[in-house]
Protein backbone atom coordinates (compact mmCIF):
# COMPACT_ATOMS: atom_id res chain seq x y z
CA UNK A 1 0.00 0.00 0.00
CA UNK A 2 2.49 2.51 1.03
CA UNK A 3 4.64 1.58 -2.24
CA UNK A 4 0.98 2.43 -4.14
CA UNK A 5 0.66 5.68 -2.23
CA UNK A 6 4.69 6.65 -3.16
CA UNK A 7 4.44 5.69 -6.72
CA UNK A 8 0.89 7.79 -6.84
CA UNK A 9 2.66 11.19 -5.27
CA UNK A 10 5.97 11.05 -7.09
CA UNK A 11 4.31 10.75 -10.45
CA UNK A 12 1.54 13.78 -9.35
CA UNK A 13 4.89 16.55 -8.00
CA UNK A 14 7.77 15.02 -10.48
CA UNK A 15 6.90 18.07 -12.47
CA UNK A 16 6.71 20.65 -9.48
CA UNK A 17 10.43 19.26 -7.78
CA UNK A 18 13.91 20.67 -7.89
CA UNK A 19 15.94 19.50 -10.43
CA UNK A 20 18.36 18.07 -7.78
CA UNK A 21 16.36 16.34 -5.94
CA UNK A 22 17.38 12.96 -6.33
CA UNK A 23 15.34 11.14 -3.21
CA UNK A 24 12.58 9.25 -4.16
CA UNK A 25 13.72 9.55 -7.96
CA UNK A 26 13.93 5.56 -9.57
CA UNK A 27 16.75 5.18 -11.05
CA UNK A 28 18.46 7.67 -9.67
CA UNK A 29 21.00 8.14 -6.72
CA UNK A 30 24.10 9.29 -4.83
CA UNK A 31 26.41 8.45 -7.65
CA UNK A 32 24.27 10.76 -9.88
CA UNK A 33 24.20 13.31 -7.87
CA UNK A 34 27.85 13.32 -7.09
CA UNK A 35 28.47 13.42 -10.69
CA UNK A 36 26.12 15.97 -11.55
CA UNK A 37 27.42 17.96 -8.78
CA UNK A 38 31.10 17.78 -9.38
CA UNK A 39 30.13 18.79 -13.35
CA UNK A 40 28.48 22.20 -12.11
CA UNK A 41 31.98 22.78 -9.88
CA UNK A 42 34.57 22.07 -12.55
CA UNK A 43 32.21 23.66 -15.56
CA UNK A 44 32.53 27.00 -12.76
CA UNK A 45 36.63 26.46 -12.45
CA UNK A 46 36.45 25.99 -16.30
CA UNK A 47 35.11 29.64 -16.40
CA UNK A 48 37.87 32.78 -17.01
CA UNK A 49 40.23 33.58 -13.75
CA UNK A 50 37.80 31.50 -11.25
CA UNK A 51 40.62 28.86 -10.63
CA UNK A 52 43.34 31.38 -9.95
CA UNK A 53 41.05 33.14 -7.91
CA UNK A 54 40.30 30.58 -6.06
CA UNK A 55 43.81 29.48 -5.39
CA UNK A 56 44.72 33.55 -4.33
CA UNK A 57 42.33 33.35 -1.83
CA UNK A 58 43.83 29.99 -0.66
CA UNK A 59 46.87 31.66 -0.45
CA UNK A 60 45.49 34.60 1.44
CA UNK A 61 44.20 31.95 3.58
CA UNK A 62 47.88 30.73 4.18
CA UNK A 63 48.99 33.96 5.07
CA UNK A 64 46.76 35.29 7.47
CA UNK A 65 44.59 32.92 8.65
CA UNK A 66 44.17 33.21 12.70
CA UNK A 67 47.39 35.94 12.49
CA UNK A 68 45.38 39.26 11.77
CA UNK A 69 42.47 40.21 13.81
CA UNK A 70 40.24 41.06 10.54
CA UNK A 71 41.08 38.42 8.38
CA UNK A 72 37.76 36.59 8.67
CA UNK A 73 35.27 39.35 7.79
CA UNK A 74 37.59 39.71 4.12
CA UNK A 75 37.33 36.12 3.40
CA UNK A 76 33.60 36.64 1.73
CA UNK A 77 34.82 40.09 -0.32
CA UNK A 78 36.23 38.46 -3.12
CA UNK A 79 39.59 39.86 -4.84
CA UNK A 80 39.84 42.06 -8.22
CA UNK A 81 41.90 41.59 -10.77
CA UNK A 82 42.94 45.05 -10.21
CA UNK A 83 42.11 47.92 -8.55
CA UNK A 84 43.34 50.82 -11.03
CA UNK A 85 42.70 50.60 -14.61
CA UNK A 86 45.46 51.16 -16.90
CA UNK A 87 43.34 54.25 -18.58
CA UNK A 88 43.31 56.16 -14.99
CA UNK A 89 47.20 55.97 -14.75
CA UNK A 90 49.64 58.77 -16.96
CA UNK A 91 51.10 57.32 -20.40
CA UNK A 92 54.21 58.37 -19.73
CA UNK A 93 54.68 56.12 -16.62
CA UNK A 94 52.52 53.25 -18.11
CA UNK A 95 55.72 53.77 -20.60
CA UNK A 96 58.33 52.84 -17.56
CA UNK A 97 56.05 50.09 -16.43
CA UNK A 98 54.43 48.20 -19.17
CA UNK A 99 57.49 47.07 -20.63
CA UNK A 100 57.52 44.87 -17.35
CA UNK A 101 54.64 43.17 -17.40
CA UNK A 102 51.82 44.79 -15.03
CA UNK A 103 50.08 42.61 -12.48
CA UNK A 104 48.02 44.89 -10.43
CA UNK A 105 47.91 48.32 -9.10
CA UNK A 106 46.13 49.69 -5.97
CA UNK A 107 45.32 53.32 -4.20
CA UNK A 108 47.47 53.64 -1.22
CA UNK A 109 48.23 56.94 1.09
CA UNK A 110 51.69 56.96 1.99
CA UNK A 111 53.39 58.43 4.54
CA UNK A 112 56.44 60.55 4.59
CA UNK A 113 59.44 58.64 5.98
CA UNK A 114 60.21 62.36 7.89
CA UNK A 115 57.18 63.79 9.24
CA UNK A 116 54.56 60.90 8.51
CA UNK A 117 52.62 63.30 6.21
CA UNK A 118 49.97 61.36 4.24
CA UNK A 119 50.00 61.60 0.23
CA UNK A 120 47.78 59.79 -2.06
CA UNK A 121 49.77 57.40 -4.18
CA UNK A 122 49.06 54.17 -6.44
CA UNK A 123 50.80 51.12 -5.76
CA UNK A 124 51.86 49.24 -8.60
CA UNK A 125 53.27 45.73 -8.84
CA UNK A 126 55.01 44.37 -12.43
CA UNK A 127 56.62 41.11 -13.04
CA UNK A 128 59.73 42.73 -11.86
CA UNK A 129 59.53 45.38 -9.26
CA UNK A 130 57.15 47.68 -7.28
CA UNK A 131 56.64 51.07 -7.99
CA UNK A 132 55.10 53.70 -5.79
CA UNK A 133 53.43 56.28 -8.12
CA UNK A 134 52.12 60.20 -7.45
CA UNK A 135 50.49 61.87 -9.86
CA UNK A 136 53.07 61.96 -13.24
CA UNK A 137 55.51 60.84 -11.57
CA UNK A 138 57.37 57.50 -10.15
CA UNK A 139 58.39 58.24 -6.66
CA UNK A 140 60.19 55.02 -6.06
CA UNK A 141 60.84 51.86 -7.48
CA UNK A 142 61.75 49.12 -5.84
CA UNK A 143 63.35 45.58 -7.31
CA UNK A 144 61.35 42.32 -5.66
CA UNK A 145 65.38 41.07 -5.26
CA UNK A 146 65.86 44.21 -2.64
CA UNK A 147 62.51 43.54 -0.95
CA UNK A 148 63.42 41.73 2.45
CA UNK A 149 60.03 41.65 3.23
CA UNK A 150 56.48 43.39 4.29
CA UNK A 151 55.14 43.90 7.70
CA UNK A 152 51.64 44.31 9.03
CA UNK A 153 50.13 44.23 12.60
CA UNK A 154 48.19 41.71 14.36
CA UNK A 155 45.65 43.97 14.53
CA UNK A 156 42.50 45.37 12.39
CA UNK A 157 44.35 48.32 10.56
CA UNK A 158 44.85 48.66 7.22
CA UNK A 159 48.98 49.65 7.61
CA UNK A 160 51.66 47.20 5.21
CA UNK A 161 55.30 48.44 5.56
CA UNK A 162 57.65 47.16 2.38
CA UNK A 163 61.13 46.62 4.02
CA UNK A 164 64.13 47.39 0.90
CA UNK A 165 67.36 46.76 1.10
CA UNK A 166 70.08 49.23 0.86
CA UNK A 167 73.29 49.20 0.23
CA UNK A 168 73.51 52.91 -1.08
CA UNK A 169 73.10 56.05 0.83
CA UNK A 170 71.37 57.48 -2.27
CA UNK A 171 68.41 54.47 -2.12
CA UNK A 172 65.51 55.17 -0.42
CA UNK A 173 64.16 53.78 2.92
CA UNK A 174 61.25 51.42 3.42
CA UNK A 175 57.59 52.41 2.12
CA UNK A 176 54.86 52.90 4.79
CA UNK A 177 51.29 52.66 3.47
CA UNK A 178 47.78 52.30 4.47
CA UNK A 179 46.00 50.06 2.03
CA UNK A 180 42.16 49.59 2.62
CA UNK A 181 42.79 45.92 0.16
CA UNK A 182 45.06 45.04 2.04
CA UNK A 183 44.76 41.41 2.09
CA UNK A 184 44.18 41.76 -1.83
CA UNK A 185 47.26 43.39 -2.09
CA UNK A 186 49.19 41.64 -0.30
CA UNK A 187 48.52 37.97 -1.69
CA UNK A 188 49.16 39.33 -5.12
CA UNK A 189 52.42 40.51 -4.23
CA UNK A 190 53.29 37.40 -3.12
CA UNK A 191 51.84 35.82 -6.10
CA UNK A 192 53.67 37.79 -8.22
CA UNK A 193 56.62 37.30 -6.40
CA UNK A 194 56.28 33.38 -5.71
CA UNK A 195 57.34 34.25 -2.18
CA UNK A 196 54.34 32.96 -0.01
CA UNK A 197 56.77 33.56 2.99
CA UNK A 198 56.86 37.48 2.33
CA UNK A 199 54.82 38.79 4.96
CA UNK A 200 55.15 38.99 8.76
CA UNK A 201 52.77 39.69 10.95
CA UNK A 202 53.88 41.68 14.18
CA UNK A 203 53.03 42.58 17.45
CA UNK A 204 53.06 46.08 18.98
CA UNK A 205 55.32 47.99 17.05
CA UNK A 206 57.38 47.47 13.79
CA UNK A 207 61.10 49.13 13.14
CA UNK A 208 61.86 50.58 9.66
CA UNK A 209 64.64 52.32 7.67
CA UNK A 210 64.52 56.09 7.21
CA UNK A 211 67.81 55.97 5.50
CA UNK A 212 70.96 54.29 6.12
CA UNK A 213 71.45 54.29 9.33
CA UNK A 214 68.33 55.85 10.84
CA UNK A 215 65.29 53.98 11.87
CA UNK A 216 61.94 54.99 12.86
CA UNK A 217 59.09 53.13 14.31
CA UNK A 218 55.30 52.00 14.05
CA UNK A 219 53.28 51.51 17.01
CA UNK A 220 50.06 49.73 17.07
CA UNK A 221 47.43 49.79 19.23
CA UNK A 222 43.52 48.28 19.64
CA UNK A 223 40.96 50.71 19.80
CA UNK A 224 37.18 51.22 19.18
CA UNK A 225 37.86 54.25 17.31
CA UNK A 226 40.89 54.25 14.60
CA UNK A 227 43.25 56.79 14.67
CA UNK A 228 46.55 57.81 12.88
CA UNK A 229 49.07 60.24 14.70
CA UNK A 230 52.32 61.61 15.33
CA UNK A 231 53.13 60.76 18.81
CA UNK A 232 54.91 62.97 21.19
CA UNK A 233 58.11 60.16 21.38
CA UNK A 234 58.31 60.70 17.51
CA UNK A 235 56.61 57.49 16.58
CA UNK A 236 53.82 56.74 13.96
CA UNK A 237 50.77 55.82 16.56
CA UNK A 238 48.06 53.54 14.33
CA UNK A 239 45.36 52.85 16.50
Amino acid sequence: MERLVSRELISQTAKHMDPMQFAYRAGQGVEDATLILLDKVFGHLDKANNYVRLQIKALASDIFKGKKENYPQSVRQPFADTRIGEQDMNIRVLQVMCPEGIKYSVPVIKYDRNGFRPRFRQLVFTQIAAYLVGEAKIKQRVDYRSLKGVSVSNLSDSFLILHVLREDIKQKGDLVLQCNYVFEALTKLCSVTENHNLVRVVHGSVRFDIQLGREGVIDFKSSSESMVYRAKNGHLMVV
